[in-house]
């Protein structure tokens, strides 16, 4: 078999077992001890109907983000909230919105805006620390590699929105910085684009990044295993 059958095969399963460098020691039937859940981007912008980046499946993508974080939190877990925010003047923008090569006429994720702002469904205490970004990745420019370090952290579960965006960039950097991935497809959201639609999106994600940076499982096969 190679590598791509295998990772579609695991990706098709969702399965927990990973071909190659062996895991470390577990806290239940199959979560890694040093594990930590990334969530990502669970803002109103995906949220609000009335939003351009509105996610038709955000309720039960945000329902089983929630079961992510107990299971997390019942393993005693480091789970990491994860939120984008620009400076209203827009002068943390970089490349993010002009990337065309002309200057955007406005931009998404303005501090203040009623669109930067948690869901108010996500399960998240009032004093949960989070960590804020500017850019697709959840490692650039922020404290996050260093807070995964402190807690001893080498493989990361990831969860939010978007699929295709902030959800598969952070996967793809935490790989290229040696972590083990874990990526919840079906935990993310995602507006799709023009063409082509959410569930399809995620199939795309799922098979691009099984194929060689990360283990993609469904939350409830990944749910089934960790508590056996």
């Amino acid at each position: 078999m190679t590598r791509r059958e295998a990772a579609r095969a695991l990706a098709a399963a969702g399965s927990l077992a990973l071909p190659g460098p062996a895991r470390p020691q577990t806290t239940g039937p199959d979560l890694p001890a040093d594990a930590a859940l990334l969530v990502i981007d669970v803002q109103r912008a995906y949220t609000m109907e009335s939003s351009p980046l509105y996610c038709e499946d955000c309720g039960p993508t945000i329902a089983r983000i929630n079961e992510l974080i107990e299971l997390f939190e019942a393993r005693s877990r480091p789970v990491l909230y994860i939120r984008h925010l620009h400076r209203a003047d827009g002068s943390d923008l970089g490349r993010m919105f002009d990337y065309l090569g002309a200057p955007a006429a406005d931009f998404d994720f303005k501090q203040g805006s009623e669109a930067v702002e948690y869901d108010s469904r996500l399960r998240r205490p009032a004093s949960a620390p989070e960590i804020l970004k500017t850019r697709y990745s959840s490692f650039v420019g922020t404290t996050l590699e260093e807070s995964l370090s402190a807690q001893a952290v080498r493989t990361v579960a990831i969860c939010g929105f978007m699929t295709n965006f902030c959800c598969e960039s952070a996967a793809r950097d935490a790989h290229d910085r040696d972590y083990f991935v874990d990526f919840l497809a079906d935990a993310t959201g995602t507006p799709g684009t023009e063409t082509i639609r959410e569930p399809e999106m995620r199939r795309i994600v799922e098979e691009l990044l099984g194929a060689g940076f990360a283990r993609v499982h469904q939350t409830s096969a990944y749910l089934q295993a960790a508590r056996g």
